[in-house]
């Protein structure tokens, strides 16, 4: 039997998963992974793991998307690419999140903020910061929460009318 065109793979994963059919797409973006694995372009593999990791989280399966992601961060950072070293760290830490692994995922959390700080990425670096924010939040640490949004929110460039909002509030709080 051929090996199916891994691209054609993830374009049909892709238009699955945007139709919201995330049990398909997961599926999808794992045969998409692994037709990229054959032909050995281990980072096309990896981006489609990341891809399957955020259509099983999307179902609802937390484990299955930590199983899809654990690893490939470690593949982007091997190859220099810290934007998507960063980005899989986070899907990481979504999974753990969800599954409940709260401290494991701050961690991971944590490491995702650095590479993508180093990579320019500021607006995701301030989303991470707020998942890490929420997170605290949770578990009663309201000042580290606080902390945690204002460290995300300052090195942002161009901030959104929200966070420009949430700058003024956490101002307003004497640190």
């Amino acid at each position: 039997m051929a090996t199916q065109d891994p691209k054609a793979l993830a374009a049909n994963a892709a238009k699955v998963y945007q139709e919201g059919d995330f049990e398909n797409a997961a599926r999808l973006y794992g045969e998409a992974a692994s037709a990229f694995q054959a032909e050995n372009n281990v980072l096309d593999a990896a981006e489609m793991k990341n891809n399957q990791s955020v259509a099983f989280l999307q179902n609802g399966d937390a484990h299955a998307s930590f199983e899809a992601t654990h690893g490939t961060a470690e593949i982007f950072l091997a190859a220099g690419d810290i934007r998507r070293t960063g980005m899989a760290r986070s899907n990481e830490a979504t999974a753990l999140e969800v599954s409940g692994r709260l401290d494991e995922a701050v961690q991971i959390y944590r490491q995702a903020a650095d590479d993508l700080e180093k990579a320019g990425e500021d607006q995701l670096r301030a989303s991470v910061m707020q998942a890490i924010a929420g997170i605290q939040l949770r578990k009663g640490k309201i000042m580290e929460a606080l902390l945690s949004m204002h460290i995300g929110l300052t090195g942002v460039k161009q901030p959104t009318l929200k966070q420009k909002i949430l700058r003024g509030l956490l101002k307003l709080r004497a640190w």
